[in-house]
């Protein structure tokens, strides 16, 4: 394949990969750094030691504009460090420890404290911070008198406890928090990553992290376009929940009126018998009387109970609605999970036609490309079923069906083909055909998705809740 080629098959997903390159991967030392830089900053400032500007950026979810504005609408800079637990109350601080009896354990030795002077035995302060950082997972720690709510600065925490395990855990939750506070920052939660996501601005939503963990920024799930955060956690919440196994038994099952055992029904005829041998009672499926109650007063259930049946049926229809999208859900998440023995397999083709003729790794791409593609559609037809559930009917609905439905029949194309036609001889017609199948699923797919992000500009979407 030349390279203009793979210029005009790239120009499609072009956007999508230039976005994905402004993100930035960093790791824990890349965002101390950033703290480092914001700290010296305030420093400078507030003019107050490292540990307490610390502090105060954490206090005020690491914005510096905030924390200062807050600082000078005060107009007492230092009443302000009070009230923000930067700064001790009393003007007679400790400047080194002394010995005395520890108010915590009372044993006597070498007592220290902080600022607001209130001490205590080392031992008590490495239990306490242990509390605090490994057990309540909190970085924000206060002066352990009941009354003081003094913060300590990261210096006093590193001198109190030298336990590794300890000051490693207060480091990542600091990490943590500012990672937390901040609009452009994200941990992967691609286990093990631990790397720091940073996007160029507030629209990027789909990250590909290097550990090939493919995320949406906003929620963390996996990229889920065209559904939104809020109505794909609610989905995974549905197909998750045994409320709908609950729908089903209900709708195709009924208790004994005796022992209360579930009878399914798999025949024409109405007259039940329990199937449990110790209770073998006979009963009427459609009124759940005894049987015997319609030899002695006749059969009277052709009498409609309207609010029993309009229920069942109900319940039906909304079962039966469920399993459509769900069913058609799991089917291309499946499709999508077994379509990886096609990537071994087209690898192993790769290979040999590198082997076996005068292409190059450049000339054989083109098998690649076209799996990505085919996974990419697969999971976007994956997420359009739960966008469908949640769709009310309108004209924007029935063409957005029209182009899931042209989606959904290019991806079955191209992923036909290459399952089937893999060994051909024709390489001319094998790499033309992918090529050209790639190029038309990808365009479907993107115009089914600009369909559905347009429907949110313009708000003509509307979703049952």
């Amino acid at each position: 394949m030349s390279s203009d080629e793979l210029e005009l098959y790239d120009s499609d997903i072009g956007e999508e990969i230039e976005e994905v390159e402004k993100i930035e991967f960093l790791n824990r030392e890349d965002v101390e750094l950033e703290m480092k830089t914001l700290i010296s900053d305030v420093e400078s400032i507030v003019e107050v030691n490292a540990g307490m500007c610390r502090n105060l950026l954490h206090k005020f979810k690491w914005n510096k504009e905030a924390l200062l504005n807050k600082m000078y609408e005060s107009g007492d800079t230092q009443q302000f460090l009070i009230d923000s637990q930067v700064m001790a109350k009393c003007d007679d601080k400790v400047k080194e420890a002394k010995e005395g009896d520890c108010d915590i354990c009372c044993s006597s030795g070498v007592l220290i404290g902080l600022d607001c002077n209130h001490m205590a035995c080392k031992e008590c302060w490495k239990m306490y911070l242990k509390e605090k950082i490994v057990d309540n997972g909190i970085c924000e720690i206060e002066c352990m008198e009941p009354d003081c709510n003094l913060l300590m600065e990261e210096s006093k925490i590193a001198n109190y406890t030298t336990n590794s395990f300890i000051l490693a855990k207060y480091r990542y939750q600091s990490i943590n928090g500012y990672v937390a506070a901040s609009s452009r920052l994200k941990w992967c939660p691609g286990n093990d990553c631990g790397r720091i996501v940073k996007i160029p601005d507030a629209e990027t939503r789909l990250i590909m992290c290097k550990c090939e963990t493919r995320f949406c920024f906003n929620c963390c799930l996996e990229f889920h376009d065209p559904i939104d955060c809020r109505l794909m956690k609610k989905w995974l919440k549905k197909c998750s929940d045994d409320s709908e196994t609950s729908n089903w038994m209900n709708t195709n099952t009924k208790d004994c009126p005796k022992c209360s055992v579930p009878i399914e029904k798999n025949g024409g005829c109405n007259h039940m018998r329990c199937t449990n041998n110790k209770c073998k009672h006979e009963f009427c499926w459609m009124c759940m009387k005894a049987w015997q109650y319609h030899k002695e007063n006749g059969y009277k259930c052709n009498r409609f109970d309207e609010s029993k049946e309009k229920s069942r049926s109900e319940t039906r229809a909304l079962l039966e609605r469920w399993l459509f999208y769900y069913n058609r859900y799991m089917n291309h998440l499946q499709s999508l999970q077994l379509e990886e023995k096609l990537k071994v397999k087209v690898s192993a083709k790769e290979e040999e036609l590198q082997k076996n003729s005068t292409m190059t790794w450049v000339d054989v791409q083109f098998l690649s490309k076209s799996v990505s593609a085919l996974s990419e559609c697969r999971r976007t037809l994956m997420y359009t079923y739960a966008f469908a559930f949640y769709l009310k009917k309108n004209n924007n609905s029935e063409i957005f069906e029209s182009n899931q439905r042209d989606l959904e029949m290019a991806t079955e194309n191209i992923s036909g083909y290459l399952e089937r036609e893999l060994e051909t001889k024709d390489l001319k017609t094998l790499r033309q055909k992918v090529q050209d199948l790639s190029r038309y699923v990808d365009q479907r797919r993107k115009a089914l998705l600009d369909h559905c992000e347009e429907g949110v500009e313009n708000d003509f979407w509307d979703f049952s809740e």
